[in-house]
């Protein structure tokens, strides 16, 4: 049964393409798709650090925020991040007010804000930087961006064997129906990008109120790693869609 089915598929597939060469006066194509996953250890992190205070007097608030930053400033140091990898933006002030049944406004005090980013070229003392930074103030962690200075290379890469990919599946399908493929016709790249499971790895690592506004970014568009993940690794993916003349 199955033959006969192959048979006739071939056959359907022979006078289809025919007659559409004949009509077209181009040759039968086969399109296909490959994906390719590429493992990386990041060689660098960007992390981003949210400082709130509040207080009923603003000087008391901003006073408290720029103690907070300050030592926040002396953890990096002391993992040996330069002033040149430290960020800060402009200081945000926030009346607060709460309303009561009859809608009058009772002013609570001023929230402070402060976002520091810090770049991290010593993957190794991430989790103590980290750690030493929520210890000196930091109460937010906006982002932990994990990267690689070498991003293009393993995204050649990555497309390098996603077409290698598309060709042997274009070539495995063909000899299922006793045809061979030949010359590309076109060629289109699609998905690309980067994802780490570090964010989540972490939060399960480490319970409680230290990590709880631990965000992960990953870069390009949403999706997993295909298989399991070192703790940490970045995984390069590509996706291209080929068309080849079937002979």
């Amino acid at each position: 049964m199955t033959r006969i089915l192959g048979a006739l598929l071939t056959l359907v597939l022979t006078v289809s393409t025919h007659a559409w060469t004949q009509e077209s006066g181009e040759p039968p194509l086969i399109s296909v798709s490959g994906r390719a996953e590429v493992r990386v250890t990041p060689d660098e992190v960007l992390l981003t650090l949210g400082v709130e205070t509040f207080d009923l007097d603003l000087a008391v608030a901003k006073a408290d925020n720029d103690v907070r930053i300050q030592a926040i400033l002396a953890v990096a140091s002391e993992h040996g991040i330069s002033r040149r990898h430290l960020q800060t933006d402009y200081l945000n002030v926030e009346p607060r007010y709460e309303y009561e049944y009859d809608r009058r406004r009772n002013f609570l005090g001023y929230a402070v804000r402060k976002t520091l980013v810090v770049t991290l070229q010593d993957i190794d003392k991430f989790e103590s930087l980290l750690s030493g930074v929520l210890e000196a103030g930091a109460n937010y962690v906006h982002g932990i961006d994990f990267r690689t200075t070498e991003l293009r290379r393993y995204r050649d890469q990555a497309r390098s064997q996603a077409l290698k990919a598309a060709q042997e599946k274009a070539v495995a399908m063909a000899a299922e129906l006793g045809l061979e493929v030949g010359e590309p016709r076109s060629i289109q790249e699609g998905y690309a990008g980067w994802w780490s499971s570090y964010g989540s790895w972490w939060g399960m690592r480490s319970r409680g109120a230290m990590t709880q506004n631990v965000i992960q970014n990953v870069g390009g568009q949403s999706g997993e790693p295909e298989g399991p993940m070192t703790p940490g690794q970045l995984a390069v993916t590509a996706e291209v869609r080929a068309s080849f003349v079937l002979k």
